[in-house]
């Protein structure tokens, strides 16, 4: 019989590509994986593993593994879940992670709804960004998230993770200008990694030009203050542009963000889940009927 545990470690091996990196993800000693997984291939009875010096690569027999795995594990999510749903109510932890703007704009009247409505859960809130969000829904350290999509941008979650629309919004620009002429203006872009750096920077080559990046900021409030000293030019989404502040006259271009709640695959039948979308949605709309552009 293989041990669902070992086939965790497998799948995430062939995600992240060395044994080191399994470890620090999952939080277990290098050694204790090669361990699991030499005695994952001895109960398949197949060599999974090619190592070379430092490096290890998955057979075919081990690819083939992997895409059984996903199935299993999701099974195995389905049944927790139906197991939760026999409890009197939704109770115990629930892990969300989420990025800036959600955490700040629909996070706090949804966890205030979920409370009065559901006071057995435990949310607990970490910020992340939505690339690291599949690996740390996979590892578990997750249990559901907020990840967002742009326009020139593929999507950033992977086969792991099922989810859910939430919120389509407009991006503007931090200037009446519309996107191709502020080839000259200096810009203000978040750090280089993020998904938003990257949709920043195909947005204006998709115009016609390299943005000259003067800042490189995160925080959306931050960026509208910076613009408005004069700092720079930016595109920022609709939640964080309800209220800009004095000198920042926006304008809506042709670049949608949306937002998406993200979770395992068979998460979807845990009885906390539903519960925390239905305050998620509450809150959403209220926060889009509150104002802002658009």
């Amino acid at each position: 019989m293989l041990d669902p545990r070992k086939l965790k470690l497998l799948r995430e091996l062939s995600r992240r590509g060395t044994i080191a990196a399994v470890a620090e993800a999952l939080t277990f000693t290098a050694s204790a994986v090669s361990q699991q997984l030499s005695a994952l291939e001895r109960e398949a009875g197949l060599p999974l593993l090619e190592r070379t010096g430092r490096t290890v690569v998955l057979t075919p027999a081990g690819r083939l593994l992997v895409e059984h795995a996903e199935a299993v594990l999701a099974s195995l999510e389905r049944a927790e879940a139906a197991l939760a749903a026999t409890r009197t109510g939704p109770s115990g932890p629930l892990r969300i992670g989420a990025f800036p703007t959600a955490a700040r704009a629909l996070l706090p009247e949804a966890l205030t709804i979920l409370g009065e409505e559901h006071p057995g859960l435990e949310p607990m809130v970490a910020e992340i960004d939505p690339a690291d969000v599949s690996a740390a829904l996979r590892a578990g350290t997750l249990d559901v998230a907020l990840v967002h999509e742009y326009d020139f941008v593929p999507p950033v979650v992977d086969d792991s993770v099922e989810t859910r629309p939430l919120l389509t919004e407009p991006m503007y620009l931090t200037t009446r200008s519309a996107l191709e002429e502020a080839a000259r203006d200096p810009w203000i872009v978040s750090t280089p990694g993020t998904l938003c750096h990257t949709m920043t920077l195909r947005a204006c080559q998709a115009a016609g030009f390299e943005p000259r990046v003067r800042h490189h900021i995160d925080d959306f409030d931050t960026v509208l203050l910076l613009a408005a000293a004069g700092q720079g030019v930016a595109l920022v989404p609709r939640l964080a542009a309800a209220r800009p502040p004095s000198g920042v006259r926006l304008t809506q271009v042709k670049i949608e963000r949306r937002t998406l709640i993200a979770f395992r695959r068979g998460y979807g039948e845990h009885p906390a889940l539903s519960p925390f979308t239905a305050a998620l949605r509450k809150s959403t709309a209220r926060a889009t009927q509150a104002g802002g552009h658009g």
